[in-house]
Order: structure tokens, then sequence, then C-alpha cells
């Protein structure tokens, strides 16, 4: 009762991270890669506006559990449920092109053009918003760190895949399904790595 001093919430201070971390990665985004030169073309395609749908839908899934996991009595529980929207999101991407005359081999719509540019560019992407998110959660106090560490992993790729979906020229779900999983998948394992000595308290 006598202490005047607050610790802001974590919600608070993961937002201004975040938004000091976006133009970081923002930067090294049009530096080395820039948004593909039919991008108005592409805007008409709903497979090119689905892969921005669905990166953003895991990023904010990815950010409403890691605020919830930095309280030292939260649990994954139910909460892992929300990963559900983007994958249901691309499920029905997948099973709509599935439906389309003319469509590619799977092969070839699952390979695409850009599968190691996506390997590299979304996890480079991400690491400005890795650490900035787990500076943020460092203020909470997760009782699991390296789950937690994961999530942070997960939302800093959905926001750094964000970025890379304006450049990538593949826009077939099975291509998203395939390689861009890959990559948020291994940024959440580096997130899990970080977290459990950042976030152990």
């Amino acid at each position: 009762a006598d202490n005047d001093v607050h610790e802001r919430p974590v919600g608070n201070l993961l937002l201004v991270a975040l938004v000091l971390a976006v133009p970081v990665s923002t930067a090294l985004f049009l530096a080395g890669l820039g948004v593909r030169s039919d991008v108005m073309t592409a805007m008409r395609n709903p497979f090119f506006d689905l892969k921005f749908v669905i990166t953003m839908a895991l990023a904010v899934a990815a950010i409403a559990i890691s605020l919830h996991l930095s309280r030292p009595e939260a649990s994954l529980g139910r909460w892992a449920w929300l990963l559900a929207i983007p994958v249901g999101l691309l499920g029905i991407g997948m099973m709509s092109e599935m439906m389309m005359p003319n469509r590619a081999p799977m092969a070839t719509r699952m390979m695409g053009s850009n599968s190691k540019v996506c390997l590299i560019a979304i996890p480079l992407l991400s690491l400005p918003l890795l650490a900035a998110a787990l500076l943020a959660l460092r203020r909470g106090a997760p009782s699991r760190p390296a789950v937690a560490g994961a999530f942070a992993g997960l939302l800093s790729a959905g926001l750094a895949a964000t970025l890379y979906a304006a450049h990538c020229t593949d826009d077939s779900p099975l291509f998203v399904a395939t390689w861009y999983t890959i990559a948020v998948g291994f940024v959440a394992a580096i997130g899990a790595f970080a977290g459990s000595r950042a976030l152990r308290f």
C-alpha cells in the first residue's frame, strides 16, 4: 500500500515493443526484398489476399496467447484453440484451390519458386520482433518460459510472414502451408530456446 511505483501492464509493454520493432523489420524487408512488382495485379487474386489474412490471424492469436502465458498462474489449456483460426483459414484456402479448374500440379504449387527465400527471409525478419517480444514478456512471470517463448516466436513469425507475403510471388495456399509453416516453426523453436532462458524468473 505504501509503494507508489506501479509496473506497466505487460500488454502495454508488448505493444510498445512491437511498435518499435516493426519499423526495423520493415526496413530490413524493403532493403533486402521489397514489394513484388505486380502487387496491384496480385491484389485481385484472392489467394494473394488470403496470405495476409492467415499470417495476421496467426500473429493476433499468438499475441493473445503470449499475454495469457505471461501470468504465473496461466496454463495453455483452451487458449491453444486460437491457433485453429489461422489453420482453419489455410485449410479453407487449400480446399478452395482444389476446386479451381486448370490449376497447376500439386507438386508445382507446393514447391513454388521462392521456397529457399521464404525459409531465410521469415526467420531473419522475425529476429527484431522476437527480441522485442521477449523483452516485453520479461516483465511478466510465465510459469512455462519455454512455451511462452515459443508463442513469442509465433507472433514474431506471423508479423514477419505478413511482410514477406508482400514480396512472395507464390500465392498457392499449399505453398503457404508447406514453406511458411516450416519457417514459422523454426522461429517458434528459436523463441522456445531463448524464452527458456530470458523468461525464467
